[in-house]
């Protein structure tokens, strides 16, 4: 019998008693009671939270929702006492602890009961105030004990005169409700040990020394480093910053207390590799950042000849480094960083010369790359980390441009299946699964749950959460996104490519000016951007900045705009402003049309800039008949002058999307 059976039991009462009342509730709740997987059930939760929290702006705050927090919705309501104390409390216990559902990491099954219990008292109320009857005598045991919990809790954390207490958001969040529902025992923290922040949990792995003494082992020595930060990425209780990230800190002159203050993390993990023959010293220690202190060291060694040693050095350092950080490793998290392949040297040195290649993202190198996981596939068919490589080396070469979609797709598919054949446990196939239902296949509950699979194997991965939170913008989830985007960037701070990402999904969020300032300081160090100035011009658009729109535009086209002809555009915009100057633009473009490939996307933009609904109408039917990737991406933009349009609707209604929300 399923523990939260009664909970359920609870919440389908209810459903039953408002059926056809509110629909966006209904569907959600509906949802929630056919799952018995707690984390679909955290998360659907989390969502009957936010229908409720999102009605409770419009009409008692009197201004609509946007992209507020829950959380700051939920005090603004407290503040200006607009729902009572105890239902606050039962709202930020299900805003905190729910949220283990939309960031898919090991807890404890017990802990679905009570947001499930405190789900259910809020329900009632809301039921009450919406003026809907449900049978008086239908209160629980359960929820009577909860209410009476919870106002005993309001009456600490609630003080009088409309003054309340703050509580943190995210992670630390999640730690002060564990800490209020006495879950210390399940999540086996020490007795008497030191509280652990959410900082102390977070770590950077600079790239390991190279003492082979030969320039030609950096490829094995980096390996080294990253076969460790793999298994690290597994830890969902560690924060642990992307490789990209940390790879900019290879023979840095800072100290390692700026580092970790640049990186925003307490504690840093140094290496070195020696290699001779098939003999090899492994050396790592763990550094307080702040205190420049060591809080462990250890020596390993090592013979080639037999890999399973290898493996277990790599999964042990792991292990150590989260132990001293006191992160709690789950069952499932031990398992998959304790795996250890069945492969000679021959094959996992061919195997990381291969990774080294594909990180350069040259066509030279991804090609490089291609040959030396096929030589390994040749020499091993059965491991399946090579054929994910090489699904991950074509997308590349096919963003790129290098190789066609015709010839790439297949290719991508075969390794992708074949690896999941091989091994289910693999968080990139998962993630290249998702992102692959979400731009091609366009079926968007396939890439939800491959995106959760993802995550719970790999949490730590910043491009993942970033397409993640595209797709949560396209299913008209927008808190669900921030928080996956936010998280995202935290991971990988300095890589231009999740940069890049997530400024386009600030562009995509609706968040223009926040959008433009991350544009302009990358502008400032290339100003010929194509991608940055592509999404500025859409951004200040946005904002109806039309200044920058205009400046973006030179550079922004997808091809050589003509210095005379730009002028051309740039003098219609003085005289006769922004629908002019993008009216005689797309005369430009048309004739360009007429004997170059064009996108859809170029075209159907800057159509509605124009105000020409209907040519840019033609344009996105095409994009939906060709069946382009970048067709999603017409759905969430904020202030969309289409979203009435009934040509719109019907792609809208063919492609299964929700029906998108206008400012």
């Amino acid at each position: 019998m399923i523990i939260w059976s009664a909970e359920i039991k609870e919440i389908e009462n209810l459903l039953e008693s408002f059926k056809g009342q509110i629909p966006d509730l209904e569907k959600e709740l509906g949802q929630l009671i056919k799952s018995d997987d707690a984390n679909v059930l955290m998360l659907y939760s989390r969502r009957c939270l936010e229908v409720i929290i999102t009605d409770l702006c419009e009409r008692e705050l009197k201004r609509p929702r946007k992209t507020d927090p829950l959380k700051g919705i939920i005090d603004k309501l407290n503040k200006e006492e607009k729902v009572p104390s105890h239902i606050i409390t039962s709202m930020d216990h299900v805003n905190g602890l729910s949220t283990y559902g939309a960031h898919p990491k090991d807890f404890d099954p017990e802990q679905v009961k009570p947001v499930l219990n405190n789900l259910a008292v809020i329900l009632k109320w809301y039921l009450r105030y919406k003026g809907i009857q449900i049978p008086e005598n239908d209160e629980s045991e359960q929820e009577k004990s909860a209410s009476k919990q919870n106002e005993i809790r309001a009456k600490v954390s609630v003080k009088p005169k409309k003054k309340h207490i703050m509580f943190l958001t995210g992670l630390t969040l999640l730690i002060i409700a564990i800490v209020v529902l006495n879950l210390f025992n399940v999540l086996n923290i020490r007795t008497g040990s030191a509280a652990i922040t959410n900082l102390d949990k977070s770590i950077a792995v600079l790239p390991f020394d190279n003492l082979s003494g030969d320039p030609d082992q950096e490829y094995f020595s980096d390996g080294m480093m990253d076969e460790i930060l793999d298994r690290l990425f597994k830890i969902g209780d560690l924060k642990v910053i992307s490789r990209t990230s940390s790879m900019r800190y290879k023979n840095s002159d800072l100290s390692l207390k700026e580092i970790a203050g640049e990186l925003g993390v307490a504690a840093i993990l140094e290496g070195s590799v020696r290699r001779a023959g098939n003999l090899v010293r492994i050396t790592v220690q763990l550094i307080d950042a702040e205190t420049d202190s060591h809080l462990w060291s250890e020596t390993y060694n090592g013979d080639l000849s037999d890999l399973t040693r290898i493996f277990i050095i790599q999964s042990e350092v792991a292990q150590s480094v989260a132990r001293e950080l006191k992160a709690v490793i789950s069952p499932q998290e031990i398992k998959l960083i304790e795996k250890k392949p069945a492969i000679d040297i021959n094959v996992y040195d061919e195997y990381l010369k291969a990774r080294s290649y594909w990180s350069d993202f040259t066509k030279e190198s991804l090609f490089k790359s291609v040959e030396y996981l096929n030589s390994a596939i040749e020499k091993n068919p059965d491991w399946a980390h090579l054929y994910a490589g090489l699904a991950e080396v074509w997308i590349w070469v096919q963003q790129a441009g290098w190789v066609q979609p015709s010839v790439a797709g297949p290719i991508i598919m075969e390794n992708l299946n074949k690896a999941l054949e091989l091994d289910s446990d693999l968080a990139e196939v998962h993630y290249q699964s998702a992102v692959i239902a979400q731009l091609v296949e366009w079926d968007w509950e396939k890439s939800e749950k491959e995106f959760l699979k993802s995550l719970a194997i790999n949490p730590n991965n910043p491009l993942a959460r970033l397409m993640y939170a595209q797709l949560l913008l396209i299913l008209n989830r927008p808190v669900e996104s921030l928080a996956q985007r936010e998280l995202a960037i935290s991971l990988d701070p300095f890589n231009p490519n999740t940069k890049l990402l997530y400024i386009g999904t600030l562009v995509l969020a609706g968040e223009c000016k926040a959008s433009i300032s991350l544009m302009e300081e990358a502008l400032a160090t290339n100003p010929k951007d194509f991608n940055i100035n592509g999404m500025l011009e859409a951004a200040a658009y946005g904002c109806k900045d039309y200044d920058k729109v205009i400046r973006a535009l030179k550079y922004s086209l997808p091809f050589p705009f003509e210095e005379d002809k730009y002028k051309d555009i740039e003098k219609i915009y003085k005289e006769s402003g922004i629908v002019t100057a993008y009216e005689e633009l797309m005369k430009y473009l048309e004739k360009y049309a007429e004997s170059n490939y064009i996108g859809f996307f170029d075209m159907a933009f800057r159509y509605k800039i124009a105000n020409q609904p209907d040519k840019a109408m033609d344009w996105i039917e095409k994009g939906f008949e060709s069946h382009d990737p970048l067709m999603t991406y017409m759905f969430i933009s904020r202030s969309e002058p289409l979203f009435g349009n009934p040509r719109f609707i019907a792609i809208c209604e063919k492609m299964k999307l929700p029906l998108p929300k206008s400012d």
